[in-house]
């Protein structure tokens, strides 16, 4: 890859930002893992100058390609689009989980444990409107053989899945939820992933389990944290997740309003007064899939009534 100033990509970025409706409110020089210089956007809407979207790209980083540039365009018009919920960090897990994203180390960076890995750190905070300590420091890992997928290694193009296999780990339950605790491991493998169509896929929904997301969804980020205010429903992003299309979860959302769940303004959704009084269904979904995060233990064994 060619190295560039910094100048042509604060260019290039601010012409896409532009195309996708955002603003570049600011830029902060920074370096990543490797001590190399990256470039942090800070991007805002034309009319919502209170809501800011980081994006860190290499300052060498060329994404004016016929190769990079579609992706790059996708991400910031969806990017704009999420900037309109409250919480545009925040997101729900299929097993209830209400976190935020946030303290990602941009781009990826090769292991130094010699494992051949490339890798990303960052942070998933549990939020639940009442400042929760709970957090899961992470590090989300892939092999050079998987980033062959990947167009490039930097945010935009990576962001998506990284956020959903750190998601579905947690609906597995192999990430725990701590008030302070070293970074665990999110391996993002082919198991995420299938050759064949050619498509991340990380969880196999139904009609009814995609409208308890939703519902969860608005429950969480509408009502909660929020304050009623409308969220994004048919974000790309959870359709990735929940293996199927933004237009289904549209239609999704059409029937939960048609339950009284949810009232919706054009493709945003606003939590309703029946939705907010399912309050302890969402909190005892809450518990369950916090505690099917902690490691169990084989009682047996603690007795001390096996070999060893």
């Amino acid at each position: 890859m060619t190295t560039k100033s910094a100048a042509p990509l604060k260019e290039m970025l601010g012409k896409a930002a532009t195309d996708a409706g955002l603003l570049v409110i600011g830029t902060d020089s920074a370096l990543d893992y490797n001590q190399r210089p990256t470039t942090r956007f800070r991007l805002g809407l034309p009319d919502d100058s209170a809501r800011e979207l980081l994006l860190e790209l290499s300052e060498a980083f060329d994404f004016d390609k016929p190769h990079l540039l579609p992706e790059m365009t996708t991400h910031l018009r969806e990017a704009a689009k999420r900037l309109r919920n409250p919480r545009p960090d925040a997101y729900v897990t299929v097993a209830g989980l209400p976190i935020s994203f946030s303290q990602f180390g941009w781009p990826f960076h090769r292991s130094t444990s010699g494992s051949d890995t490339y890798i990303v750190h960052g942070l998933a905070k549990l939020e639940t409107g009442t400042d929760s300590p709970l957090h899961a420091k992470v590090s989300a890992s892939m092999t050079v053989t998987f980033a062959e997928i990947v167009p490039a290694p930097e945010q935009p193009y990576a962001e998506t899945f990284i956020y959903n296999a750190i998601r579905r780990t947690l609906d597995y339950g192999q990430l725990e939820m701590l008030k302070s605790g070293n970074r665990q491991p999110v391996p993002v493998t082919t198991r995420f992933y299938s050759r064949w169509q050619k498509k991340f896929m990380f969880a196999d929904t139904t009609d009814d389990s995609r409208l308890d997301f939703l519902a969860s969804k608005a429950y969480w980020l509408s009502g909660v944290l929020g304050n009623s205010a409308p969220v994004w429903l048919a974000d790309p992003r959870d359709a990735q997740y929940l293996n199927t299309t933004a237009e289904e979860l549209a239609r999704m959302a059409v029937e939960l309003q048609k339950q009284g769940m949810i009232q919706l303004h054009e493709e945003y959704a606003a939590a309703t007064p029946a939705l907010m009084a399912r309050a302890e269904e969402f909190q005892a979904r809450l518990m369950k899939a916090l505690d099917f995060t902690k490691p169990s233990f084989n009682e047996e064994m603690r007795a001390g009534h096996t070999n060893m």
